[in-house]
């Protein structure tokens, strides 16, 4: 059994799991957290499903070394791909940020209407309708690819006008199918939440799955006894690790972190 004070892993392609290591840090103060984000092969939405089975592996690989106790997939894509594949090879907790999406949207459509947003690869995979369809058939799922969030929200362009022309022409379409509520797909979108908001209108409830996550998260640390104490936490219990662009990383870290990320490390994920 791992020690209850190890860390919990959280990877994703990029900078994006940043909003669901925040949702963790807000909820579960105690945890302490060693991120991944592979920097260098950014972005895995264009990726094919072998691709990002073989990324995943290496990161969880790199992951056991540093000794966390359960992992966290805060990337809509790799839980897509690779997270049926992962989870049967490791003895370790592992969950993605779809299932805790898809069921909250159940929970919250009247209409049984939902409506998705994220990259190419979490639509074509159609993981999310799958589960929604699974918890209720007779539930209608529309999906929209929108691509260009991604660099849009790296760039840091969150309030911009390039952003909102993007986002009211993805939008538009989703506009016209009557969804009461609409999954922001993509761990980078709840940072265009506002934006996305505004287009939408105060009929359609967003959905974080990066909110999502953490809750779930909560409910298994504490239904297999593995929440920590907070004893022996260091002084700063987060640790990041890059595979790439370390300085570009911490600078979009401290921009929506509740605190300054004194250092990132960068590692050669190849190795793994």
């Amino acid at each position: 059994m791992n020690d209850k004070n190890a860390a919990i892993g959280v990877f994703d392609s990029g900078v994006g799991g940043l909003t669901v290591a925040r949702e963790i840090i807000r909820q579960l103060p105690e945890e302490s957290i060693t991120y991944f984000g592979d920097t260098a092969r950014v972005p895995y939405g264009s990726k094919s499903k072998d691709t990002i089975i073989r990324y995943s592996r290496q990161i969880i690989r790199f992951l056991k070394t540093k000794n966390v106790k359960a992992i966290v997939v805060a990337c809509n894509t790799a839980s897509a791909f690779a997270l049926d594949t992962i989870e049967k090879e490791i003895d370790i907790p592992i969950i993605g940020v779809v299932k805790p999406g898809a069921k909250s949207a159940v929970e919250s459509t009247k209409n049984k209407r939902i409506g998705i947003i994220g990259t190419e690869g979490t639509i074509k995979s159609e993981l999310y309708t799958q589960y929604i369809h699974s918890i209720d058939p007779e539930i209608t799922v529309v999906g929209k690819a929108c691509p260009l969030f991604v660099p849009l929200v790296e760039e840091g362009m969150l309030h911009d006008s390039v952003t909102d022309e993007v986002a009211s022409r993805y939008l538009e379409s989703m506009k016209e199918e009557n969804i009461d509520s609409l999954i922001l797909g993509c761990t980078h979108y709840p940072l265009l939440r506002s934006t996305i908001g505004q287009i939408m209108g105060e009929g359609v409830t967003l959905v974080n799955p990066a909110y999502e996550t953490a809750l779930e998260l909560g409910r298994l640390l504490k239904e297999q006894d593995m929440q920590s104490t907070g004893q022996g936490q260091s002084d700063f219990p987060y640790r990041f690790y890059v595979s790439d662009l370390a300085e570009k990383f911490k600078g979009f870290a401290n921009s929506i972190l509740p605190f300054d990320v004194e250092k990132t490390q960068k590692i050669d994920i190849e190795k793994y």
